[in-house]
């Protein structure tokens, strides 16, 4: 039987942390979105354990995902929150990493009006923590372009596991020149063997996020398995930002023909055994 791990799920309370990108623009997700929500979706999907990933860039944040930890046994994995610019990162960072809930660390960079934060010295010596300690990060984009910013980080740190979110956000419903462009970028990141990546948010980045279909994503996760291999692939929800584009049902139902598309061991790595091995999950909390 095949485990299903949903390795990309988050969770936010507007009276625990304050989320600076919620507004009424994206008003169907501007509330607060508990587990309990999900769990029947999930149920449906025959997901055997969730990975919680951060939401803000607060500590509030973190210590909401491990609240609902302590209440959801499906959770098996927190990514958190640490300032990657703080002097004292490192120290925050082994502090964090005495709940062996915590599996990684990702910060919204893609919010942050310098494009090249992530390469700036303080955030590179915070970057050089998480090498250290062993603690994967989560590399969020809301461009491919920002894509082109890993080759340099992989060189720094040849020894930092990093997991692209969303794929690096490709072109869905874009023309072919932006694929390739996307394409490219991604096939750069992927030589390094410890570079991987989350079949994730498949849907445009701008304007109405419902309107992808199957069918437009099929290409973009065809050209990931090709690049990377479906060893270093693994599914999330998205969930529940994935509400704009559907909910997590239709997100489940619209992926989960291309992933049967795959052989049996390539569908395994994809739907949990990537990201198990990836944030170390423990596999007694899976089962359990």
């Amino acid at each position: 039987m095949t485990v299903i791990i949903d390795a990309h799920q988050h969770v936010w309370n507007l009276d625990r942390a304050r989320y600076d990108w919620l507004g009424p623009e994206v008003a169907a997700i501007n509330r607060s979105f508990e587990l309990e929500e999900a769990l029947r979706s999930m149920a449906r999907a025959e997901v055997s354990g969730t990975v919680l990933v951060q939401a803000a860039d607060n500590a509030e944040d973190t210590a909401f995902m491990l609240s609902v930890a302590d209440r959801h046994p499906e959770v098996v994995g927190v990514v958190a929150w640490v300032p990657l610019d703080a002097p004292d990162v490192a120290g925050q960072l082994q502090r964090l990493r005495r709940d062996p809930r915590v599996v990684g660390i990702r910060n919204l960079i893609h919010d942050r009006p310098d494009p090249d934060w992530i390469l700036r010295s303080d955030v590179d010596a915070g970057l050089g923590a998480l090498e250290a300690e062993g603690v994967p990060f989560d590399y969020v984009t809301a461009v491919p372009s920002g894509l082109a910013r890993l080759p340099v980080i992989s060189a720094r740190h040849p020894e930092l596991r990093v997991v692209v979110d969303h794929l690096g956000k490709p072109p869905v419903g874009g023309d072919a020149g932006a694929r390739r462009h996307w394409r490219g970028l991604l096939a750069e990141a992927a030589r390094n063997p410890l570079v991987f990546a989350k079949l994730s948010g498949l849907y445009p980045a701008s304007g109405a996020m419902d309107v992808w279909t199957p069918e437009g994503v099929r290409p973009f996760v065809e050209d990931a398995v090709e690049v990377f291999g479906a060893e270093r692939l693994m599914w999330g929800s998205d969930w529940p930002v994935s509400v704009l584009a559907g909910g997590y049902d239709r997100i489940w139902d619209g992926l989960a023909p291309l992933f049967a598309s795959l052989a049996a061991s390539e569908r395994a790595a994809v739907l949990g055994g990537t990201a198990t091995d990836f944030y170390r999950l423990d596999p007694v909390a899976i089962s359990s």
